[in-house]
């Protein structure tokens, strides 16, 4: 197979053999293996869509792997509804997913439920969620009103527990699938415009973790919207700045224990996938990346640009405009 890469200045393309690609250092250390394995039959389908990033990357970065999740607001369930017994599960959408662009999404999973306390339980391994016991025992017995879960694809950071989504602070939880355009080479930036009493909460390495710490200093509990519009301009400025494209892919998804909100957007044209459903049977809120069940009614598509919030009065959707000439730069000024 031949595949189309960026090279020298004005990212002039050439055709080189799939082999030179694997070995290179920066797909060595940036993709997973099982995901670099999967995703070169994609660079084909791609190769007359290579944008100019600057550095120059190999064509399979700008399509990275993408993670999957779905999340749940209505009468008590039990965890297995959502992750596991669906015909296209999020157990099942671990082993193949439809609407991205890796089919697998092995690299850990999580969940964030809410009981009888304010805070959020928070299981998070490793292991493909195809193959831990303990997640299948768990969802068969816990039920729960409210609930996250994730599986992972990584873009770059390790394959670690702390990466593994959902992040939880206080009462809140966040998940995220997407990518912040070259994090890697700024994250020193990123951190630094984590104020110190919310820092103590960075467990991980990941971009999606800092969005979410980002969105709290911004007043989470006061203006989700707004606030996760503001910690977003702050990551995609910083992308535009010092990292590479595309600088913003988002499909989120948190909860402050009570609500259930999710946002969609993209800096590009390629938003990630999410879709909202009203469950009349079990009379709850079911939001996910895909659908759970192939050809079943009732699922929307919610566009790029659009903010969901779904609480005990229904839902409700507003327009989702992160703007960058308000965003903060103080990470850099620290520098």
């Amino acid at each position: 197979m031949q595949i189309l890469v960026a090279q020298g200045p004005g990212c002039n393309s050439e055709q080189v053999p799939v082999q030179s690609v694997l070995s290179t250092s920066l797909v060595q250390n940036t993709i997973p293996t099982r995901n670099r394995v999967l995703g070169f039959a994609l660079f084909e389908e791609y190769s007359t869509k290579l944008s100019q990033p600057e550095p120059c990357l190999p064509l399979f970065l700008e399509f990275p792997a993408m993670c999957r999740w779905a999340a749940y607001l209505g009468k008590p369930i039990f965890l297995e509804d959502i992750i596991s017994r669906p015909g296209h599960s999020l157990v099942a959408q671990s082993q193949e997913a439809f609407e991205c662009k890796t089919k697998t999404n092995g690299d850990g999973f999580g969940l964030a439920w809410y009981g009888e306390r304010p805070e959020p339980g928070l299981y998070r391994d490793v292991y493909p969620a195809w193959s831990d016991p303990n997640l299948k025992a768990l969802s068969q017995q816990v039920k729960s009103g409210l609930f996250l879960s994730h599986v992972r694809a990584s873009t770059g950071s390790a394959i670690s527990r702390n990466n593994c989504h959902p992040f939880a602070a206080d009462r809140w939880s966040f998940m995220h699938n997407g990518q912040v355009g070259g994090f890697e080479t700024f994250r020193r930036y990123a951190d630094m415009c984590v104020p110190d009493e919310l820092y103590e909460q960075r467990k991980g390495a990941t971009d999606s973790e800092v969005l979410f710490l980002l969105a709290l200093k911004e007043g989470l509990d006061q203006h989700p919207l707004e606030a996760l519009e503001r910690a977003v301009a702050t990551m995609e400025n910083l992308s535009r700045r010092r990292g590479s494209t595309p600088h913003m892919r988002l499909s989120a998804a948190f909860s402050d224990g009570q609500r259930l909100f999710a946002a969609r957007y993209s800096s590009d044209h390629i938003a990630p996938s999410l879709y909202y459903r009203w469950n009349a049977e079990c009379g709850g809120w079911t939001v996910v990346s895909e659908p759970l069940e192939q050809k079943q009614e009732g699922w929307k598509l919610l566009e790029p640009g659009q903010f969901l919030t779904l609480d005990s009065k229904g839902a409700t959707i507003c327009p989702f405009v992160p703007d960058l000439s308000k965003a903060q730069v103080s990470g850099e000024n620290a520098a």
